[in-house]
C-alpha cells in the first residue's frame, strides 16, 4: 500500500503535465514565414508570415441493395423465384478537402499586450467573455475563429484581414 501512495501523486503530477501539453497552444504551430514553408501561396511576400488551415473531407460510406435479378412471376401471380439483391457499399466524398492559406502576424508580434487587446477588440464585438489577461488560450482562439467566420476563415489564427478589421493593424494608406 505504501507504494501506491508513493507513485499516486508521481502519476497525477505526470497526467497533469500531458494534459497541459495537450492543451497548449497549437495555432502558432500553423504560423509560417513564407520564405520558410514549402507550399506557401504563390507570388507571397518571403518575410511575411502565413498560416494554413486545413478543413478534412467528409467521407460518407453508402449502402445499397441492387436488384441483380427481378422476381420471376408465373401466369397466375405467383413469384416462382425470388428477386436476387446484391448489397453495394462505396464511399463518397460529401465535402471536399480545403486547404486555405491566408496572411497572419508573425510569431514576434504575439506579444500578451497584442493578444490583450485582441481580447478587448473581441469582447467589445460580443465575441469574448473573458478577462483581457493576455494569454492564447481556448476562449480566446473560440472568439478569434467565431469572428473569423464572418470572413470565411474557419481558423483560431487571426487573419491579417481580421487584425485590421479589429482596428488592431495598421492599414496602408491610398494615395
Amino acid at each position: 500500500m505504501t507504494g501506491y501512495f508513493s507513485r499516486g501523486p508521481i502519476a497525477f503530477l505526470l497526467a497533469a503535465a500531458v494534459l497541459a501539453a495537450c492543451q497548449m497552444d497549437t495555432s502558432e504551430s500553423e504560423i509560417l514565414r513564407a520564405a520558410e514553408t514549402p507550399g506557401a501561396p504563390p507570388g507571397a511576400d518571403p518575410n511575411a508570415c502565413y498560416a494554413r488551415h486545413v478543413t478534412p473531407a467528409i467521407i460518407e460510406t453508402v449502402t445499397e441493395q441492387v436488384l441483380v435479378q427481378p422476381p420471376q412471376i408465373d401466369a397466375s401471380g405467383a413469384v416462382t423465384y425470388p428477386a436476387v439483391y446484391r448489397t453495394e457499399t462505396r464511399q463518397e466524398i460529401v465535402r471536399e478537402r480545403k486547404e486555405l492559406w491566408f496572411e497572419t502576424l508573425c510569431r514576434e508580434d504575439w506579444t500578451p499586450e497584442f493578444i490583450a487587446s485582441v481580447q478587448r477588440a473581441l469582447a467589445a464585438r460580443g465575441y469574448y467573455q473573458g478577462q483581457a489577461h493576455g494569454r492564447m488560450d481556448h476562449a480566446t482562439r473560440r472568439a478569434i475563429r467565431a469572428f473569423q467566420v464572418e470572413q470565411s476563415v474557419d481558423s483560431e489564427v487571426l487573419s491579417l484581414a481580421a487584425a485590421r478589421q479589429l482596428g488592431l493593424k495598421e492599414v496602408a494608406r491610398e494615395e
